[in-house]
C-alpha cells in the first residue's frame, strides 16, 4: 500500500461515508452538500441540486462551525456531505471538517460521478464558489 493509500484509509476510518442513494435521502432531510470540485469540472459535468461550491483551499474557513468566515445555515450538529469527482479528496476534506468540530461531516462514496450515474438530481452548468 502506498503512503497516500494508507493516509486515505486512515481518513475514511473516521467517517461514516454515504452512498448516493443514502446521500439523496439526507439531502431531502436537509443535509448540507459541499462540492469541492474545481469550477471546470462543475461546468463540464453539472452539480448536485442545492449543493454549495466551496474551493478546497477555503473549506476549513467556510465550514468552521465557530469561525467568523463560515457560510450561514449550519451548526456543529448539521449533517455535512462533502463531494469531489470520484470520492477521494472528499474523504480527506470530510475528515478535516470532523476535526474542526462538525460531528456529522462525511463524504459521498464515488463522488459526483457516482451520484450522476445513479440518476439522481443534478443541475447543468457550474456555479462560482462561495467567496
Amino acid at each position: 500500500m502506498s503512503a497516500v493509500d494508507d493516509y486515505l484509509a486512515q481518513a475514511r476510518a473516521e467517517l461514516s461515508r454515504v452512498d448516493p442513494t443514502t446521500a439523496e435521502q439526507l439531502r431531502q432531510d436537509g443535509a448540507l452538500f459541499i462540492d469541492i470540485r474545481p469550477l471546470v469540472n462543475r461546468t463540464a459535468e453539472g452539480e448536485i441540486t442545492d449543493s454549495i461550491p466551496v474551493e478546497r483551499i477555503h473549506l476549513e474557513w467556510r465550514l468552521d462551525p465557530y469561525g467568523d468566515h463560515r457560510i450561514p445555515g449550519f451548526t456543529e450538529n448539521s449533517t455535512v456531505i462533502v463531494l469531489c469527482n470520484d470520492g477521494y479528496a472528499s474523504s480527506l476534506a470530510a475528515r478535516d471538517l470532523k476535526r474542526l468540530g462538525l460531528r456529522e461531516a462525511t463524504d459521498l462514496v464515488g463522488g459526483y460521478r457516482a451520484w450522476r450515474a445513479a440518476g439522481l438530481p443534478v443541475r447543468e452548468g457550474g456555479t462560482p464558489p462561495v467567496p
